[in-house]
């Protein structure tokens, strides 16, 4: 199972490797709630940690709070979440939910079918529910896995473990390729913007400023603007901001560098405008929200991101 409670004297949010269960092969579980209940307590659950691997997570009944990356989910039947490895995931109380939990390592995936499911993509949403016809077929899928998963032995191992990507295969290209509510597929997005998202990822540690990247791409800072608003409802400035924040935050989780230390990584003139920067934009000083997310001080309910 995923847990393995290596707490040590380190300060920062811990790492969690997957660990299959003992005497059976690794690279992927499936298991119920109450399974997960049974296995872990609730506070263990509840401290942020950061899974080197993949979970998809549906409910059958109830609901669940969900945190992931300093972000607050609903989850409610019929609604999947996908935790991609790296992200900070904290859960809420499960006494009243039941459904099915999916983890696997991304080697479990053929590449062609990591490409076509997105799974290096930090942007795709967290969480996601289906319409009907695409709810049924995903909930097919997970119990054939699920069924596969439980039925070790009746077939030679490296036939089961064939079965079980193939299946797990189906699962995950399904839920990358849904289609939105009106029943028509999703929309691809804009080029631009994606040159844009790409761009910011490789230099939002440089500059904050639209400009800087527009002139990258040779494009106006009027067209990045339009397209990111169009791709994801968001000002241009307000997407680089929310990756240079979210850097921050994962940095004051998991490291024990300074607050002047981050400041110079993600290239602020000093630590007191990273402050500032910070301060606006969280609703408290970067100290204040290391100290909260370790648990040192009572947390503000999570905001943003509600879905379900």
């Amino acid at each position: 199972m995923m847990v393995n409670n290596r707490h040590a004297a380190s300060r920062e949010i811990p790492e969690l490797p997957f660990a299959a269960p003992a005497g059976t092969p690794t690279g992927a579980e499936v298991m119920s709630l109450a399974d997960l209940r049974s296995r872990v307590s609730q506070p263990d659950l509840a401290r942020p940690r950061r899974p080197g691997f993949h979970q998809l997570l549906t409910l059958a009944s109830g609901e669940l709070r969900q945190t992931v990356d300093f972000t607050g989910y609903t989850l409610r039947p019929g609604s999947w979440l996908w935790v991609r490895p790296g992200r900070v995931q904290q859960w809420g109380d499960l006494t009243n939910a039941e459904g099915t939990l999916i983890l696997f390592q991304q080697d479990m995936l053929d590449a062609a079918t990591a490409t076509a499911a997105r799974v290096d993509d930090p942007y795709v949403p967290v969480v996601n529910t289906p319409v009907a016809d695409e709810a049924r077929a995903l909930d097919l899928a997970a119990d054939h896995l699920r069924h596969e998963s439980q039925a070790l032995g009746h077939l030679p191992l490296e036939v089961h473990m064939a079965a079980l990507r193939h299946l797990l295969a189906v699962l995950v290209l399904r839920l990358a390729h849904l289609t939105v509510p009106a029943g028509s597929p999703a929309p691809e997005p804009d080029e631009t913007y994606l040159r844009f998202r790409d761009v910011v990822e490789q230099h939002f540690t440089r500059t904050r400023r639209v400009e800087d990247y527009a002139r990258m791409l040779g494009y106006s800072a009027r067209t990045l603007a339009r397209a990111t608003l169009n791709s994801v409802g968001l000002s241009a400035k307000e997407f680089v901001d929310r990756r240079v924040v979210l850097e921050a935050k994962r940095l004051l989780a998991h490291s024990d560098q300074t607050a002047a230390q981050i400041s110079d990584q993600l290239g602020f003139a000093n630590p007191s405008q990273f402050n500032k920067y910070f301060l606006h934009r969280v609703g408290r000083s970067p100290i204040d929200f290391r100290d909260e997310v370790r648990g040192r001080r009572a947390p503000h309910e999570p905001t943003g991101g509600q879905n379900g």
